[in-house]
């Protein structure tokens, strides 16, 4: 039985391997006055170590102790309320008194499901938004550590491909589901022409508070990935990519001459912006990306006049 110049090295070795609740919120010195009379009934002697086991085996090892802790920001202040509420008079009851073990199983049994009963009506976490981003607001309290546990999502989130018509506008918004901080700041960053997620790609181009970034008139220059990381503080607490790719406006090509009469051509789809690619023989990089009409055999009516579609082969 540990002596009392040790009783404080006992609780630190009792409850090494394992916290809860307990540990979080009810102080060393009310368990040791909690434990001093603690009677072993089988051998008649007082044994503090041994109430420490029962301590640690009815709250440390308890999941529903554990799972019932499990709450939303802010409300471990009332965890501690509840669990003192239950401990506390006990510890003045017990204080300096003889008890049996079976008295303290009894009594703390009781105190760890009322605390369970009542813990269990708080607020739980108030919501994690997956798939990324630091979320504070979604923490939920956690008894084995004694501190709030984040949603554990990465701050990096996947990459959103937006299309875009050459020469439209083009918006993108640095948007999040879940509650953000007051004092932000927000960096938007780009890496031309690639779609990537390595932020040494990026060069910087605005910070402010504008979530907001505009392109109003797209071309191939504006290919590539948009970052826009938002800070509080020192700290980050999300990044969104997306990936810009666009499409030319069809356009009549040099020589393309035909009837009124003739049927309509259908249109066809247009050539996505991808990444830069050697160029064809007698073809420009630009003109092989915005140039959306492939020359084609149009057939005619019987007596309608040829048309001639060739593609002038020229630099824009």
């Amino acid at each position: 039985m540990c002596t009392s110049a040790l009783w404080l090295m006992c609780v630190s070795l009792l409850f090494s391997t394992s916290l809860s609740c307990y540990q979080c919120f009810v102080d060393v010195q009310d368990s040791l006055r909690l434990c001093w009379g603690h009677i072993l009934t089988e051998h008649n002697i007082r044994n503090v170590d041994a109430c420490f086991r029962k301590l640690d085996s009815i709250f440390n090892n308890n999941k529903r102790v554990i799972e019932a802790g499990r709450v939303g920001k802010g409300y471990d202040k009332q965890l501690k309320e509840l669990l003192n509420a239950e401990i506390l008079p006990m510890v003045e009851e017990f204080n300096n008194r003889l008890n049996d073990d079976t008295v303290y199983e009894e009594r703390l049994q009781t105190a760890a499901d009322n605390f369970i009963a009542a813990a269990s009506k708080l607020p739980r976490v108030s919501g994690c938004f997956p798939p990324c981003g630091f979320q504070s607001a979604g923490a939920v309290y956690n008894c084995i550590t004694c501190q709030y546990d984040s949603c554990e999502f990465p701050l990096d989130c996947p990459v959103k491909e937006i299309k875009v018509m050459e020469n439209s506008r083009s918006r993108m918004w640095c948007d999040v589901p879940f509650h953000l901080p007051n004092d932000i700041e927000v960096i938007w960053r780009f890496a031309e022409e690639v779609k990537t997620q390595q932020v040494d790609q990026f060069k910087e181009v605005t910070a402010g508070v504008d979530r907001l970034y505009s392109i109003p008139s797209a071309s191939l220059q504006h290919q590539g990935t948009y970052l826009c990381e938002i800070y509080s503080g020192q700290r980050s607490i999300v990044r969104l990519y997306y990936y810009l790719t666009g499409c030319g406006r069809p356009h009549r090509a040099a020589g393309d001459i035909r009837p009124v009469s003739a049927p309509r051509r259908v249109v066809t789809p247009c050539a996505w912006w991808s990444s830069p690619l050697p160029p064809p023989p007698f073809t420009t990089a630009s003109h092989s990306l915005f140039n959306c009409f492939a020359a084609a055999a149009i057939p005619l009516p019987r007596d309608s006049v040829l048309a001639i579609n060739t593609r002038a082969n020229k630099s824009f």
